[in-house]
């Protein structure tokens, strides 16, 4: 300790003058003498003394790497909104507590014309669904298992809800049946208090495992999210199927920003072929990856992050299951209608979410193949809220989507019409949570 106070004697007038006259940076290497800049250097490396080291570590960063200050102050301090949960008041509650959650882009909601390069398309049969919507505040999700803990929340005056994940715990949510061969899986994540100083080897993995218990399987594909800020830890990818390692690598894609803010995760499986999106950025497409046949279950886990007390938290949302069916243009041609959960709008809007853009220039392709069909778009909601509200969103929709394909892909209006059935032909049971989801849909009728 005496030495750390040595150092900090040595390097306090340093800090005295820079912080009074913020234009010497240039100068002030050349009059560092050797015990002041080794002094310096050992101070940045141990961080001793919380407060002091952070400052000295601000401006030191300034001198040491010109030009990225305010690179490192973002994730150092990244933009927050306070996140209240449950009071206690609620059933199932987990009693007062206050954390932070970063903000989403500061720049406003992304349009389509970002996702120009995204050709994700959701499968077309849902298989799970899960916002937490029916679960308390507080509680452990209904339909997941876990080894560890974790708790539904709010987060700021979002009705959304979100699965809180503790560290070193694995989560399986139930799903009927097993995997197919072809199948898609999505989810949002956020994060909170993420800094330079998280670990290179905090991750949030997402395994396709051979069974659904709380351990690893002799036969799996797992890839993994970095949750570092100081460096790009790189995408993490390994397989292991029938006793053999086929693929072990750290995909270099730096997520560091995507992470900070709201971050859509896209995962298509094709037979043996694996690709993955976050946003709009396609991050990995290994063509060999996946055995088919083997992998049956999903599992998610939460690896090497600080205690919960230093309010460094990932959440999810959204889970979305689904299995891949039949080339649209095919579907129009053969039955003459086709419907798809995979247009997706924000909640109790018209507003076409942007990770729609892969369906919607499908459905594109296919009219511009087919320049003889013409179309009826249809959109139908589930029943919360009233039957006169649902029947004028789902009209809204579909006009939505109408410009979308007129104004983004180049589709002549005329051969496009519109409608809105409201709640009223629903095709699942609005009493779930996986009814809903397959009930909010936009249908496509030759006509």
């Amino acid at each position: 300790m005496k030495a750390h106070k040595q150092q900090l004697l040595l390097i306090l007038p340093l800090l005295l003058f820079l912080f009074a006259t913020p234009d010497a940076n240039a100068q002030l290497l050349k009059k560092l003498g050797k015990a002041a800049e080794r002094a310096a250097e050992r101070t940045v490396e141990r961080r001793v003394e919380k407060e002091t080291s952070e400052k000295t570590d601000a401006v030191l960063d300034s001198i040491l790497e010109p030009g990225s200050k305010g690179e490192q102050e973002r994730r150092q301090n990244p933009p927050q909104i306070p996140v209240p949960m449950d009071d206690g008041n609620n059933t199932g509650g987990s009693g007062g507590v206050n954390t932070t959650v970063n903000t989403p882009n500061s720049g406003g909601p992304k349009s389509l014309k970002i996702y120009t390069n995204y050709d994700f398309v959701p499968g077309d049969r849902l298989l799970l669904y899960d916002d937490f919507s029916v679960d308390n505040i507080g509680d452990f999700p209904a339909k997941w298992n876990t080894n560890g803990s974790g708790e539904v929340v709010t987060l700021e005056d979002s009705p959304d809800k979100w699965l809180k994940l503790s560290d070193r715990a694995m989560y399986v949510p139930d799903i009927p049946g097993t995997l197919p061969e072809d199948y898609t899986l999505e989810f949002d994540m956020i994060t909170t208090g993420l800094n330079r100083k998280v670990s290179s080897t905090a991750r949030l993995r997402i395994i396709l495992d051979d069974n659904n218990n709380l351990r690893m399987g002799s036969n799996y594909a797992e890839m993994s999210i970095p949750l570092a800020q100081y460096i790009d830890a790189g995408v993490y990818v390994n397989n292991n199927f029938n006793g053999e390692n086929t693929v072990r690598n750290f995909v270099k894609k730096d997520v560091r920003n995507d992470i900070l803010e709201l971050a859509h995760v896209s995962i298509a499986v094709n037979g043996k072929r694996f690709r993955m999106w976050m946003n709009e950025r396609k991050l990995l497409d290994l063509p060999r990856f996946i055995e088919p046949g083997l992998p049956q279950y999903i599992k998610f886990d939460l690896k090497n992050m600080p205690s919960e007390t230093k309010l460094q938290l990932v959440f999810i949302t959204n889970i979305k299951l689904a299995e891949g069916g039949e080339d649209l243009r095919s579907k129009l041609l053969k039955d003459g209608k086709f419907s798809t959960t995979g247009i997706l709008f924000d909640s109790g809007s018209e507003i076409i979410k942007p990770e729609s853009y892969g369906t919607l220039k499908k459905i594109a392709d296919a009219l511009q193949q087919e320049s003889g069909m013409n179309i009826m778009i249809v959109g139908h909601t589930d029943a919360d809220g009233s039957d006169a509200s649902n029947l004028e969103l789902s009209k809204l929709r579909a006009a939505s989507v109408m410009n979308a394909l007129t104004d983004e892909f180049g589709i002549a209006a005329n051969r496009l019409q519109t409608d809105g059935k409201g709640e009223s032909i629903p095709v699942s049971d609005n009493g779930t949570t996986e009814g809903k989801a397959q009930n909010r849909r936009v249908e496509f009728i030759k006509i």
